[in-house]
């Protein structure tokens, strides 16, 4: 058999290495679906929180130092701006996951759609944050 034949035989192996960082749209869905991972991580940070104030007073303030630590908090900050960047996608993406919606006959434009629900996150946000802040120990 020549080595033509053997060749010919052999099976197309796609390299997938990095296949996603060669486009911007698929550098932008990981980098959305890592944020997902961190805001799925930061559940567990708060249903640690509900465990140790189930589990009183002592395991609760405990849980309270950990979160005051500057590890902790820097860790926070990271997590809040995963979270935003999460939001922000998917209100992006919005627009392109839904049917359209006409009104007065035009097509409602895809950066109305994703600034309607910015802005309704910035507005619950701040009246969960008012109704959070307004509780007197």
């Amino acid at each position: 058999m020549s080595d033509m034949q053997t060749d010919a035989r052999k099976p197309y192996v796609r390299p997938m290495e990095g296949w996603w960082r060669k486009n911007p749209f698929f550098v932008r869905y990981m980098a959305r679906e890592l944020t997902a991972l961190v805001v799925a991580a930061y559940a567990f940070v708060l249903l640690a929180g509900l465990w140790c104030l189930a589990s009183g007073e002592s395991a609760y303030n405990a849980w309270l130092g950990v979160l005051r630590h500057p590890v902790s908090v820097a860790l926070h900050a990271m997590a809040l701006v995963a979270a935003v960047y999460h939001t922000w996608s998917w209100f992006e993406i919005m627009p392109k996951t839904m049917p359209p919606i006409v009104v007065g006959g035009k097509r409602v434009a895809a950066r109305v759609i994703t600034a309607t629900g910015v802005v309704a996150a910035i507005v619950v946000t701040l009246v969960l944050f008012l109704a959070v802040w307004s509780i007197k120990p």
